[in-house]
């Protein structure tokens, strides 16, 4: 009798023992994780000093010398303009809780950092929600500062600001809370690790559409201006490089295995497409070149992005090569063929690169091609959910960026002057000059 008594307490008891067990251990998962926030801390430095200064550097080498100003000042400005208008409104659009419209936006309740605290976790991850925030921000300020590339030497600066600020609330953040904000396209499934179609296809498309809208360059194609300093590109291009390392491997956003491969596999992926870039150019044009060489790095990093975190070394190296070449061939066919002014090839090594990246994560993310498996999926079906989110955010950007496009030019106006562009943007618009020789 003693014994059957004692058997509802002892099991009382056991279950009273697994509950305090469990408790310290859902408790350590709402914990603020030390490693995760400093990596992720750090790859936040990387990725905002990959648009200042590198992207500028990258840019402003490829310009005349009397325009090189002015792509620095729209840089910088443009990183002050969207760090602003995160903080205000954009954050809260991309990632905050949409209610009912959820699958396609976020509300308006974190706006201005409303109801979140310094010890705020951000759901699914380790991190202080600020530190998650800033992260993000660093990806917001690079994807319009991409399409300055489509408008240098000949746009009003007014246009340029005007143009970001809107095309950041209307295109990008409904893109990225579709994609990495809970919206529909992650519901359905799509694979974009770090932002092929977040950041490359959007700010791709759109540039190429604002490029057809504003029009060409005086002189152009007949008068090709080289760079005005290829080794200006070539540091701003290093920078960006080792800026990407914290553009794809914080994108795991923790100090973890995922981010360690993200890593290596875009080195792979930058390092190769450099070499068939340069191969091609070498064979078809009889030299390489230094601004050749440093334009297939960044169409390596900008194709590897979605697929970096799901991809291994083997898919690096794929993706590295057909970036190289399918990227080549199609500046030519952009600039050459169908004469369009998208002055910095930011369509053909980004859109291109971000949209091919994004299908091909579907074939090389499989096991028998080394990658992270697709789960449940086949490479069929990921293929075809992959192509939906690209037509999606293709689509998107095409409409609203012309939209746009159009308003700015209604408001401020976007060309400006014959006089203007011949004297150059750096004294017209800013009253300075890059060099006084």
């Amino acid at each position: 009798m003693l014994v059957n008594a004692a058997r509802p307490a002892a099991l009382v008891a056991l279950a009273l023992s697994a509950l305090l067990l469990a408790f310290p251990a859902a408790a350590a998962e709402a914990k603020i994780d030390g490693a995760n926030t400093g990596w992720v801390m750090t790859a936040t430095a990387l990725v905002l000093f990959m648009t200042v200064p590198g992207l500028a550097l990258f840019y402003g080498g490829l310009v005349r010398a009397k325009n090189v100003l002015s792509v620095l000042m729209h840089c910088v400005a443009i990183a002050c303009l969207v760090s602003v208008l995160w903080l205000v409104l954009v954050y809260s659009l991309a990632f905050g809780d949409g209610g009912s419209m959820n699958q396609w936006i976020g509300g308006l309740g974190n706006a201005f950092f409303a109801g979140i605290g310094a010890d705020s976790i951000r759901a699914g991850t380790t991190l202080p929600e600020s530190v998650f925030f800033m992260f993000q921000m660093t990806f917001a300020i690079i994807t319009p500062a991409l399409i300055i590339g489509a408008f240098v030497e000949r746009i009003r600066f007014a246009a340029v600001l005007l143009f970001s600020a809107l095309w950041l609330i209307l295109v990008y953040a409904p893109v990225a809370h579709w994609v990495w904000g809970g919206g529909w396209l992650a519901e359905m499934g799509v694979k974009d690790f770090a932002g092929g179609l977040v950041v490359h296809a959007t700010a791709g498309v759109s540039a190429l559409i604002i490029a057809l809208v504003l029009g060409r360059r005086r002189g152009f194609p007949k008068e090709m201006n080289p760079p005005h300093s290829p080794g200006m590109t070539m540091t701003g291009a290093c920078m960006l490089w080792v800026g990407w390392y914290g553009f794809n491997a914080g994108s795991a956003l923790a100090a973890d295995g995922s981010a360690g491969m993200a890593l290596l596999v875009t080195h792979i992926s930058a390092a190769t497409a450099s070499l068939t870039w340069m191969a091609i150019e070498w064979i078809r044009g009889g030299r390489p070149t230094l601004i050749g060489i440093v334009t297939g790095t960044i169409a390596g990093l900008a194709t590897i992005t979605p697929a970096s975190g799901f991809v291994g070394p083997v898919g690096g190296l794929v993706i590295g090569f057909l970036a190289g070449a399918v990227c080549y061939f199609a500046v030519g066919l952009i600039r050459v063929r169908f004469k369009i002014d998208d002055s910095l090839d930011v369509f053909a090594v980004h859109g291109v690169g971000g949209i091919m990246g994004t299908l091909l994560t579907a074939v090389l993310a499989a096991e028998m091609f080394g990658g992270m498996g697709l789960g449940k999926t086949s490479i069929g079906e990921q293929l075809w959910i992959q192509f939906v989110g690209v037509a999606a955010v293709v689509v998107w950007s095409v409409v609203l960026s012309f939209v746009i496009i159009k308003a700015v030019n209604g408001i401020v106006g976007l060309r400006v002057s014959e006089r203007e562009e011949t004297e150059g943007l750096d004294l017209t618009d800013h009253g300075e000059r890059s060099y006084h020789l």
